[in-house]
């Protein structure tokens, strides 16, 4: 099983490496790396040269944003599955994409998630935050849990049929795309009960409390838009259900 790898950066030279030296360190077989950069000014680019032995795919250009990244990547990936590594970001281990795979292996399974490591931005040997997510069931949405989006991997057959990033979304298209495609679509998903992904702090999706509730609100708009109707507490449980992530 291929699996396809889509790593979006932009002026993304400080850390970029730590990235792509955790894919290589993969150590499964066929993987297929796609960088989508969004026309860096920095160093970016020629760090990414270095990779040529990995990089099966790369452009440059001028995009509408991560989510605008995102699509490209999937409409370029030639994988059976395709997930997402950004370039704030690294792989726990060397072992991540085999135990992907092991989950896809079961013929009824078309989503995969595991749990997340927050970690400082140049300590990355500081944890923050843990996401620690459990098996999927539907009842999950309602109490505001969302899998951690940098873990979810997804075969691409799902995107062809139920569509890809809605960039309406500013903020929360990866939890449109989750919940459309988990809840609306009753995809089939495994949990792998292990640290799948570590995630530098500061990045675009946590940068702000503003950004949070700009996205509080657009996680309200993407129930409406999948014409779903949320317990009245939801939209209030979401944010409230991370506050543990700090303490465990």
């Amino acid at each position: 099983m291929k699996i396809s790898v889509v790593t979006s950066c932009f002026n993304s030279s400080e850390t970029i490496r730590a990235t792509l030296d955790s894919i290589r360190a993969q150590d499964y077989d066929y993987l297929e790396l796609i960088i989508v950069d969004g026309g860096s000014t920095d160093n970016t680019m020629h760090i990414v040269s270095e990779f040529d032995d990995i990089v099966s795919i790369s452009i440059s250009e001028k995009d509408r944003g991560i989510y605008d990244a995102l699509n490209k990547g999937v409409n370029l990936a030639s994988g059976e599955v395709v997930g997402f590594l950004h370039s704030d970001d690294y792989f726990a281990s060397s072992s991540v994409v085999s135990l992907i795979a092991k989950a896809f292996a079961e013929k009824t399974v078309d989503a995969v998630y595991g749990d997340l490591d927050y970690v400082d931005r140049i300590d990355a040997s500081k944890i923050i935050r843990q996401w620690r997510s459990q098996e999927f069931n539907s009842d999950l949405f309602y109490k505001g849990w969302m899998p951690a989006h940098p873990t979810f991997y997804l075969k691409k057959k799902c995107y062809n049929e139920f569509g890809d990033y809605d960039l309406t979304f500013k903020q929360s298209a990866d939890y449109e795309l989750m919940l459309r495609m988990l809840l609306k679509h009753n995809v089939k998903a495994k949990y792998i009960s292990d640290v799948l992904v570590k995630m530098r702090v500061g990045g675009a999706s946590n940068v702000s409390l503003n950004n949070r509730w700009n996205a509080n609100k657009e996680d309200a708009r993407a129930w409406k838009k999948n014409g779903i109707k949320p317990k009245a507490f939801t939209r209030f449980m979401k944010p409230l259900s991370k506050l543990d992530q700090y303490f465990k």
